[in-house]
């Protein structure tokens, strides 16, 4: 009897035959993408790819799946680079794609088609929706690279036409289908800031393939429900994506969005030379207009009939003064009569002249006056008279007869 094979010996012979086929190491396969799942912890990717007749199982690494432009979706036609072996352990034929590309340019054209129709058709491409751009921002909202040229080309553009602006910057990648989200988690938070006046999402250059990932529709929604203006710069002028439509504005390259995102300092002093040269030139017309009436308003003061005028309503005004004076004279004179005549009655009427007359006034010991009816045997009586107060006590009291 033959020795028996174990399970591990039997997988490794396989897997060792199919290493050594130089045909499988470095394969182009076409296929229909099915049951498309990434390990949210390890970032790699499992799928199988399919035509009418059989399946192959497929894994795509972590750092391979980075380097896409596009997400891979269930049904999507793609051509993949791969590696066919067998996984030992599982006993598994599979292929370990290295990289994908959708299936020619006319079925990933299409797609791009079908969502530019649907986005057009509920308004995100209106241009009644889109912002005006500020004419002086302070504060710019960056969504791009840190490591790529595109943000120093655009801070270079910045420092030189408006240097007073500040950038804050949401670091993405630009590249890989995980970049649109990232892409649109940007453009979500700097939307959110209060102090962001305008804000670039930006790329350099690249081919179809690299900016493919602005074809995305939550970059395209995330675009539309910002609540502040929004500059697209993705690749070159002749690029154009989806975010291109949505965006308040497009500029044709990064450094050209920031050219639109902030005026240029050297025409803002130049217009503001301009403006005090028109002003200067106003106020010295305005003086020459003013000095001009005034001659002309001087010569007619100086004309005799002017002048004549001007004597005969001082005289009247002088003459009004002299006859005020002398009423108020004599009204002066006629209050000071009547203030005599009140002052001589009002003395005529006094307490006083009656106590002159030899007469004295009854008090008691509080100062009130009090009558003569009103005091009996006991009391103590004050009796004021002109000159005098005499204080007398009261031993009897009697009536007259």
């Amino acid at each position: 009897m033959e020795k028996a094979f174990t399970v591990t010996e039997l997988n490794r012979y396989v897997k060792t035959i199919l290493d050594a086929d130089d045909a499988l190491f470095d394969l182009t396969l076409c296929g229909e993408v099915a049951n498309f799942v990434q390990n949210a912890r390890s970032g790699h990717c499992y799928f199988s790819l399919r035509d009418d007749q059989a399946t192959v199982k497929a894994v795509m690494f972590r750092r391979e799946v980075q380097r896409l432009a596009f997400r891979p979706e269930e049904g999507m036609r793609v051509v993949v680079r791969c590696r066919a072996t067998l996984y030992e352990q599982g006993g598994t034929f599979q292929i370990y794609v290295t990289d994908m590309f959708p299936d020619g340019i006319g079925s990933a054209q299409l797609a791009l088609e079908q969502l530019k129709k649907k986005l057009f058709a509920e308004g995100l491409f209106d241009p009644d929706a889109k912002q005006p751009l500020p004419t002086q921002p302070k504060c710019i909202g960056l969504v791009t690279s840190k490591t790529g040229a595109v943000l120093q080309d655009i801070r270079n553009v910045l420092t030189r036409r408006w240097p007073l602006v500040k950038v804050l910057l949401y670091s993405v990648s630009v590249q890989g289908f995980e970049a649109a989200e990232q892409v649109a988690k940007g453009i979500d938070f700097l939307g959110e800031q209060p102090n962001v006046d305008v804000i670039i999402v930006a790329r350099g250059g690249g081919s179809r393939e690299d900016l493919w990932v602005f074809n995305a529709e939550c970059i395209a929604r995330a675009a539309f429900r910002c609540p502040v203006p929004l500059i697209s710069a993705i690749g070159h002028e002749i690029d154009t994506t989806i975010l291109d439509y949505v965006a308040d504005q497009r500029a044709p390259t990064p450094s050209a969005a920031a050219e639109l995102a902030v005026p240029d300092q050297a025409k803002i002093r130049q217009q503001l030379c301009n403006f005090g040269e028109n002003m200067q030139r106003i106020m010295q017309n305005r003086i020459a207009l003013c000095y001009n009436e005034f001659a002309e308003f001087a010569f007619h003061i100086s004309e005799n009939p002017c002048q004549q005028s001007i004597a005969v309503r001082r005289e009247a005004v002088v003459d009004a003064r002299r006859k005020l004076s002398q009423q108020m004279q004599q009204l002066y004179h006629q209050k000071q009569k009547e203030l005599l005549h009140c002052t001589a009655l009002t003395d005529s009427l006094s307490p006083y002249r009656t106590l002159a007359r030899g007469y004295a006034l009854l008090q008691d010991d509080k100062g009130h006056c009090v009558k003569i009816d009103q005091i009996h045997a006991g009391d103590t009586i004050h009796v004021v008279g002109q000159d005098k107060t005499l204080r007398c006590f009261v031993q009897d009291t009697g009536e007259n007869k």
